[in-house]
């Protein structure tokens, strides 16, 4: 099981090794395992979730705790680096029509993905190819 402390010292690492500087803290309200807050430049994780995320990908998924975690992480930072790159009109997403909003968050969930991989270590990309993957599946499946 990952610790709160745990996944602060791999994000943190991260960060540096990247020399990002973005804001990240512990949130046992979330209802995903991390999340990136644009206004905040908060990165915000729910270890509970994070445990539970890997759980039901860790038959499909054979990478250390930390590894694991890099992955979503890479993934979350991908919307650090989409909202660096794109100024994405985010009002739609309140007061857009619902097909402009799933086209604007389809836009931003797949520019999160492909940033973020940009980041990924090589020997982690297969792996990181596979979350993707399967993270689509479990979309479709809630």
């Amino acid at each position: 099981m990952l610790y709160i402390w745990d996944i602060e010292e791999i994000i943190k690492n991260t960060l540096n090794q990247h020399n990002l500087e973005i804001i990240y803290e512990f949130n046992n309200k979330l209802n995903a395992p991390m999340s990136y807050n644009v206004s905040t430049n908060t990165i915000k994780f729910n270890y509970l979730q994070v445990n539970g995320y890997k759980d039901k990908l860790n038959f499909k998924i054979k990478e250390t705790d930390e590894n694991f975690v890099k992955l979503i992480l890479y993934h979350v930072l991908g919307y650090y680096l989409d909202f660096k790159k794109n100024k994405h009109d985010t009002r739609i997403l309140m007061y857009g029509e619902d097909d402009e909003i799933e086209q604007l968050k389809t836009i931003i969930e797949t520019n999160a993905w492909d940033y973020g991989r940009t980041l990924v270590p090589k020997q982690l990309l297969d792996s990181y190819d596979k979350v993707r993957e399967l993270d689509q599946m479990l979309l479709k499946n809630n």
